[in-house]
């Protein structure tokens, strides 16, 4: 495929992605209960908190020292350079506000075993595949951007209780993504030269797709048990 041709079919699984799941439309639209949003922060938290690792991955994984480079500081994003900064504190603020403790969001309790078992496999996929294909399976970043900045303006619409600050976690990354996500397009179709590397990255990202929706099919039925 040409570039213009690849980046398209990477493109078109944008109808695979969650955004478009019943549960995230349903959090769009303001029908979640308070328990709903727990357990969805809850479970949503165990992704965000290996993120660093699977990043490593790719790191560990890769020999080109430029995009080592590149890619060690979605780590640092994540993490903060210091205790109390990073992506991974802002979730936990969006977390307090929906009625979590740190305490509850740390143990893991809430995290339901379809989540843990697909997040997981996202971490085995990004530390034993290659390492663009790690890299193509990222690339639901093109799929995220303007869903966030709904989700803000949604989530203060119809949860009084949230605070734009509550949801610094999303406020925060809407121009990281916009940048890593056409980054991450470069390298994928800088290192996807054949038609058999095209396919890996684009079942790579089909890959994602699926993790994220088994996520969000796991904590639709964990919310309704509770």
């Amino acid at each position: 495929m040409t570039a213009d041709e690849f980046v398209g079919a990477l493109r078109g699984l944008s109808h695979r992605y969650w955004g478009t799941h019943p549960f995230h439309r349903r959090l769009h639209e303001g029908s979640l209960s308070e328990l709903e949003l727990r357990t969805w922060a809850a479970n949503r938290w165990y992704y965000q908190s290996i993120l660093p690792q699977k990043d490593a991955a790719i790191i560990s994984n890769c020999p080109v020292p430029r995009i080592r480079r590149q890619w060690l500081t979605r780590i640092v994003y994540h993490d903060g350079a210091a205790d109390g900064e990073g992506g991974h504190e802002r979730w936990l603020r969006l977390c307090e506000a929906v009625g979590l403790t740190r305490e509850e969001v740390l143990d893991e309790r809430h995290v339901a075993p379809g989540v843990r078992f697909a997040v997981d496999a996202y971490v085995t996929f990004a530390r034993t595949r290659p390492w663009i294909e790690a890299i193509a399976s990222g690339l639901t970043e093109m799929f995220s951007g303007h869903l966030m900045r709904r989700r803000v303006t949604d989530m203060l619409s119809n949860y009084p209780w949230i605070a734009r600050a509550d949801l610094a976690y999303f406020t925060n990354r809407i121009d990281a993504v916009s940048g890593e996500g056409q980054a991450t397009v470069d390298i994928v179709v800088e290192y996807c030269t054949t038609r058999a590397d095209q396919e890996k990255a684009i079942a790579a990202l089909s890959f994602k797709c699926d993790v994220l929706w088994s996520m969000l099919d796991a904590v639709e039925r964990a919310a309704r048990k509770e």
